[in-house]
């Protein structure tokens, strides 16, 4: 038993997108405490069944099916959200903004103590090198891209919805990565193996990731928090109900260093070739246009966001997380890379 699970909340919890990775795994580590868990998800998971999860088959945005599931709950862990870097803004507003309100008038209605919300740092984004920036830097009111634009305003529904009667938190978890990662990782070897990839900007941007066990500590000691601010009924100044944390491994690393270490290590070549931002900007403007005004399918090679993702700074103070919550990472990055690869091994062999 994991030692969180003496002092993390006991009664039944709901998670929205329980069958996503990080979702999936804060499930699976309430369900190893004994934890009554229901899960809303689109569709149930067979092995998340026979760990006697109960599921309620619908999508977040589902208001009425969103509200119906908060019933009996003491925590709702929100993590589901719809995640990308190109779509239609009304299909990220509809899942992470209306869901999101879906899920507050659920806890409200049903009196649901405790709301942990996935947020994500990109909230924050505003064009620059953001280099071991804190909470106070503001949200976004100006970004190229749906997500962080929609995420921004669910996180400030959550927080503002704080009360004596249902306590939030939102948990800002950047690049989550770890064994079994459908998204970020595979991503990075299908665009190095298709010779899509490419060094943009300088190549010596630090970046902050987060392992998905450590993320869902965080989860599990943000409810906690949540449990004895309301329990000691704490002032704003000392309470970390109503606020905002970044949630991050702790050791920034350098991004095309560590891409290039990966591929290395599973037998792949280094990105070596580059692009200037200015370039990947104009690319990626053309390309929003194109796929703005053409029938064409999927995501565009480049955006204006994921230029500046892939060339600029992006780690976090995670100080208030530590004074907060009393988060310490607990799997570092080389050992949890070195199991990363052993895991995308076995995969490959599996699969030749």
């Amino acid at each position: 038993m994991h030692a969180l699970s003496q002092t993390s909340g006991r009664g039944p919890a709901l998670v929205t997108g329980g069958t996503g990775f990080l979702g999936r795994a804060v499930v699976t580590r309430l369900r190893g405490e004994g934890r009554p868990v229901r899960v809303l998800a689109r569709r149930p998971a067979d092995d998340l069944v026979a760990l006697g999860v109960e599921f309620v088959a619908a999508s977040v945005d589902d208001d009425a099916a969103t509200r119906a599931a908060c019933r009996g709950m003491e925590t709702v862990f929100h993590v589901a959200a719809k995640v990308g870097v190109w779509g239609r803004y009304a299909d990220f507003f509809r899942t992470n903004v209306l869901g999101t309100r879906a899920v507050l008038a659920g806890c409200r209605e049903h009196g649901v103590r405790h709301l942990v919300y996935t947020s994500t740092p990109s909230v924050v984004y505003n064009g620059r090198d953001l280099a071991g920036v804190d909470e106070s830097l503001p949200l976004t009111n100006h970004c190229p891209s749906p997500y962080p634009a929609t995420k921004a305003l669910a996180e400030r529904d959550v927080l503002g919805a704080d009360s004596a009667e249902l306590r939030t938190i939102a948990l800002r978890p950047h690049l989550i990565w770890g064994a079994g990662d459908p998204h970020l990782v595979p991503r990075i070897l299908a665009r190095a193996r298709a010779g899509r990839l490419r060094i943009v900007g300088r190549g010596t941007n630090r970046v902050d990731m987060v392992h998905v066990e450590n993320a869902v500590d965080a989860h599990l000691l943000a409810e906690r928090a949540l449990a004895g601010d309301a329990s000691a009924d704490m002032p704003p100044a000392t309470a970390a109900h109503g606020r905002p944390y970044f949630i991050s491994d702790g050791e920034p690393v350098a991004l095309w260093d560590w891409i290039n270490q990966l591929l290395t290590e599973l037998g792949e070549q280094p990105v070596t070739q580059r692009v200037s931002l200015g370039t990947a900007r104009l690319v990626g403007a053309a390309c929003e246009l194109a796929w703005r005004v053409l029938p064409l399918r999927g995501e565009p090679p480049m955006t204006r966001f994921v230029a500046a993702e892939l060339a600029k700074d992006h780690w976090f103070d995670i100080s208030a997380a530590r004074r907060d919550l009393g988060y310490a990472p607990r799997v570092a990055i080389d050992e949890a890379v070195a199991a990363l690869v052993r895991s995308l091994r076995r995969e490959a062999r599996a699969h030749s």
